[in-house]
């Protein structure tokens, strides 16, 4: 907390120096953010460079005054938002792998099983709305509150309440039909 303040003043002053360090401690919460929203690697990674690029560019002529890794998030989030409706308006409906994941597993079974229930997730997430992965995202796997992120998306905290209950009810109705095949 007190880095970042510091660090938001540094880049206010126009510092190179802290910019690269903004970068680098939050380049990997951010492109898991990005993986998690498009469910594609490569993209994941433009959309964090271009984020970045934005904020470079912007040095000098915005005032970093609240939280800069919810400053960051919002401009991932707006980023990736723009990559998904250009790929709907194209009606790309092919979804890229997002990577492996390595497991602490003990053991070849239990990577396995690692393995598939990651990928039902992946699988399930993807057949929500964007709208409402994009609050699940930002609530279960940055933490972010509801008023953040009804304030950085520009909803009320209401439609954000709601779009997170009703991903979470089509995400268990998925599993539930699942479970009874």
């Amino acid at each position: 907390m007190v880095e970042d303040t510091l660090l938001k003043l540094r880049f206010n002053r126009g510092d190179r120096d802290a910019l690269c360090r903004i970068y680098e401690k939050y380049k990997d919460d951010l492109l898991k953010l990005a993986v998690a929203l498009l469910n594609d690697i490569s993209a994941a990674e433009d959309v964090v460079n271009d984020a970045f690029v934005t904020f470079t560019q912007s040095m000098g002529e915005i005032r970093l005054t609240g939280n800069l890794k919810s400053f960051l998030t919002t401009c991932v989030v707006n980023h990736a938002r723009n990559v998904y409706r250009a790929k709907q308006r194209k009606k790309t409906v092919g979804i890229d792998e997002a990577g492996h994941i390595k497991s602490d597993a003990n053991g070849p079974e239990q990577s396995a099983i690692f393995n598939e229930e990651y990928q039902q997730l992946k699988d399930a997430m993807a057949e929500l709305a964007y709208e409402q992965r994009e609050i699940i995202v930002l609530r279960l796997h940055n933490g972010m509150r509801f008023r953040h992120i009804a304030k950085s998306l520009n909803i009320s905290i209401n439609t954000a309440k709601s779009r997170y209950r009703y991903g979470l009810d089509k995400l268990r109705s998925l599993f539930n039909s699942e479970v009874q095949k």
